[in-house]
């Protein structure tokens, strides 16, 4: 079965405040069985727009990554990300 990824490309615009994101979600992350893979340190931006973090996160399966973005506890830790960054997020299907 294939594996799930969460994967996002963020700038912080208050890191003080983005500290409680970081906090919140990636117990609500882990609960679904992520596993960090890239959070933070450097990045080059090759190609498209410019993010200075990234992050990825491993599922067990897609199915998996799709119900801890879509956990209803995540969506609300979600909108302290909206506050206080700039991201694009994805969920990809993987090997």
């Amino acid at each position: 079965m294939p594996k799930g990824y969460i994967i996002g490309h963020i700038t912080v615009n208050d890191p003080e405040a983005y500290k409680e994101y970081v906090e919140k979600d990636t117990p609500i992350l882990l609960s679904h069985g992520a596993v960090p893979l890239v959070r933070g340190g450097d990045a080059q931006s090759m190609e498209g727009p410019e993010f200075s973090r990234h992050v990825v996160f491993e599922f067990p399966t897609y199915e998996a990554a799709l119900a801890a973005y879509n956990d209803p506890e995540y969506q609300e830790v979600m909108k302290i990300r909206h506050r206080t960054a700039t991201s694009m997020i994805v969920v990809a299907k993987g090997t």
